[in-house]
């Protein structure tokens, strides 16, 4: 195969669906592309036109319309559009427009056919037409992403090859210009033949060594070796190589047997990279397992919160990968709780052990495992009963302002509202937790309203378990027998009203920050787990997740047939658009917030919205109606 073939099929197999075909198939795609260049304006397919070929964007960006002539997506590089003809008529349905200047490879029906026939993943981004980010959520559901992902997807440049006869002096110099960390070295002929492999020029010539940084430094220069002599005489004839197709954790397995860093990536016999175990460790420490690891193996504070950019990392990787709106949620939590964990660890090395016992509570997006990569504290302190204040607070006060604060360093900023353990409010025994739950429900005043809102979230971190448990076990005993606290929160989650005007068009915030965008979370997701989190106390469930809720609530008389099914999707939805957003901006280096603009936004994703503000809506109205304030009659 030539080069340009190489890099045709190199190209594709960075991209959905193509990622996950085998080498067989990327060679018949690469064999038969044809490729076009369009300038900008040019139309690529034009309505009712016959169409017999798939298309790939190798650069460049289209859009694609609708018959009336409306927009119906962008896409860009490694995207595919006119699938739908070639599964239906062959006739173009969706005209396509190139609004830069666009590498279009076309690959035949027959090829495409082939492809749907052959590999089930491909069949399925194709018939369901499901966006990039949504495609590989199948494969989240297999259980290592490493026994997954193929390893040519970590190479990202050829590799660098000089001829066996070079001097290790200019080997040097082409590996410290191609900032690499090792070279290739090869020879004339065919000794070898699972090594040999043909230029694009006919050559044939054979791989017969590696020679990396750590080996000009052991073999060369500790052994004070003029600079002339040729890296022929300096490498190993010890060469460990895998496959191109072969998968990451395949080839993380072969270095650690080997004992090798560098591991040449072959495409049949031809080298097409110089893969590095950092390039797979750091591949690994995007998930959020590697990085929990790594935060349970920090000795401080400081070395806590040089994991931030990781955090951010992670939760990029997440929602590349398909990862939906639970897995992104629980992640992020299971993150966040471990940082608070470890603090706490650390705290109590510093200030000694704990004069009574205790238990780190927290609150809202982190205690329902729904936590986003915008975040903020929201905890508190439940201490023992034998707490005395004038000999044991100091300690307490201490503890909670080292984990505060070590929160804040990793990304977790101070909470505006100071529902943090910081504050003596949220420090307090046992028995004062379960007044303040018990006068909550029993005098629903608007500021206790607003505390139920935010602690009646909770779950433990570290310390006594049980200490939370109790105050679990009485809010669910005492809110489904307190209608008028019912009452009361049901009206309090009508304060926040989805953006929905006349004809169901979106209104825009226009408070000035934000003109002419819609903040998600205020005006979606928190309006919306508000209303969850009614019914859940009005039924008695004791889970946390907003999700979870849905399923307790599904299985009560609380609300008609379907209509937890239709909260869950819209919620899913509102959160996976915001996630979406967030994670643009983290790519774009902005800083990540709630908000976004409906221009930016696809018209499927906009109408998408749309239902699910209403679905929103309608839950809303159906709130007020299902809790109504008692009577006086009642109220006794």
């Amino acid at each position: 195969m030539d080069v340009e073939l190489l890099e045709i099929r190199q190209h594709m197999g960075q991209f959905p669906p193509f990622d996950g075909l085998s080498d067989e198939l990327l060679d018949a795609i690469a064999e038969q592309v044809e490729v076009s260049y369009f300038k900008t304006g040019s139309d690529i397919l034009a309505l009712n036109d016959t169409l017999d070929e798939l298309c790939y964007i190798r650069s460049g960006a289209v859009e694609v319309y609708r018959r009336q002539g409306e927009l119906y997506n962008r896409l860009g590089e490694g995207d595919i559009f006119g699938h739908f003809s070639l599964l239906r008529n062959h006739k173009v349905r969706f005209p396509a427009k190139a609004i830069e200047d666009t590498l279009i490879y076309f690959i035949p029906d027959a090829v495409f056919q082939r492809l749907c026939e052959e590999d089930d993943d491909f069949a399925d981004f194709v018939e369901l037409e499901r966006p990039r980010l949504e495609t590989a959520a199948e494969q989240q559901k297999k259980s290592n992403d490493m026994m997954v992902t193929r390893i040519r997807k970590l190479v990202t440049r050829y590799p660098v090859m000089v001829e066996a006869t070079t001097s290790v002096q200019q080997a040097a110099r082409q590996i410290i210009d191609a900032q690499a960390s090792a070279v290739l070295v090869i020879k004339e002929g065919s000794d070898n033949p699972r090594y040999s492999f043909q230029d694009s020029e006919g050559q044939i010539w054979q791989m017969c060594g590696i020679l990396t940084d750590s080996d000009f430094r052991t073999r060369v220069v500790a052994e004070g070796l003029s600079p002339s002599t040729p890296v022929g005489e300096v490498i190993s004839e010890r060469l460990i190589t895998v496959q191109s197709d072969a998968s990451v954790y395949e080839a993380m397995l072969t270095m650690l047997r080997s004992n090798v860093h560098h591991l040449p990536v072959l495409y049949r016999q031809r080298p097409v990279g110089v893969v590095h175990l950092s390039d797979i460790i750091r591949y690994e420490t995007q998930s959020g397992l590697y990085l929990v690891s790594n935060i349970f193996n920090q000795s401080s504070a400081q070395g806590l919160a040089k994991l931030a950019p990781d955090v951010r990392a992670a939760f990029v990787r997440m929602v590349q990968e398909g990862a939906n709106s639970q897995m992104v949620g629980s992640a992020l939590s299971t993150i966040g709780r471990s940082f608070t964990r470890r603090l706490l660890e650390l705290a109590e090395d510093t200030l000694g052990p704990p004069p009574v016992p205790y238990c780190f509570m927290v609150n809202g997006s982190m205690a329902r495992n729904e936590q986003s990569i915008v975040t903020d504290q929201d905890n508190a302190l439940i201490l023992s009963n034998d707490f005395v204040a004038e000999e044991h607070n100091e300690y307490f006060h201490a503890l909670a302002a080292f984990v505060s604060d070590g929160l804040a360093a990793c990304g977790y900023t101070y909470c505006k509202g100071d529902v943090m353990a910081t504050n003596r409010q949220w420090r307090q025994p046992l028995a004062v937790w379960k007044r303040y739950f018990q006068d909550w429900m029993a005098n629903p005043t608007p500021e206790k309203l607003l505390h139920s809102s935010i602690f009646f979230d909770l779950d433990s971190v570290y310390g006594e378990d049980l200490f939370v448990e109790t105050l679990q076990d009485l809010i669910a005993q005492t809110a489904p027998k307190s209608p008028l606290f019912l009452a009361a929160m049901a009206r309090n989650a009508l304060n926040r009203t989805p953006p929905l005007g006349f004809f169901r068009t979106i209104v825009m915030e226009k408070d000035g920050k934000h003109n002419n965008s819609i903040n998600l979370k205020r005006r979606g997701t928190a309006p919306m787990v508000d209303l969850i989190r009614v019914h859940a106390l009005a039924c008695g469930s004791k889970a946390q997740s907003s999700f979870q809720r849905l399923d307790d609530i599904s299985k009560t008389q609380l609300l008609a047939t379907g209509v937890s099914d239709k909260l869950s999707y819209a919620l899913e939805f509102l959160c996976m658009s915001r996630i979406r957003h967030q994670m643009i901006d983290l790519q774009e280096e902005r800083e990540p917030d709630n908000n976004i603009e409906p221009e930016n936004v696809e018209d499927s994703e906009r109408h998408t919205l749309k239902d699910a503000f209403q679905v929103l809506s309608n839950a809303q109205k159906f709130l007020k109606f299902r809790y109504p304030v008692p009577t006086q009659r009642q109220r006794r």
